[in-house]
């Protein structure tokens, strides 16, 4: 469901609620220029996707963070 950069967002802003995630998620948003298309958009697809979501699906969730990806 969410992507492996999703993710790493999310536990960087985690605050162990659904609730309190998505309000971290919105405030950073706000600090955010319109020349950081990339965060933004990576931003809104994790904010949607948490608002579509239940608290019982959201405590499922495996927050933490993947390391172990490649840069290119």
């Amino acid at each position: 469901m969410f992507t492996n950069d999703e993710i790493n967002l999310m536990c960087i802003y985690n605050t162990g609620t659904r609730d309190g995630l998505i309000a971290e998620l919105t405030q950073m948003r706000s600090y955010l220029g319109a020349e950081e298309t990339e965060l933004l958009a990576l931003t809104d697809s994790a904010l949607e996707k948490l608002r579509n979501m239940s608290n019982g699906e959201y405590t499922a969730l495996n927050l933490l963070p993947d390391f172990d990806e490649e840069v290119e």
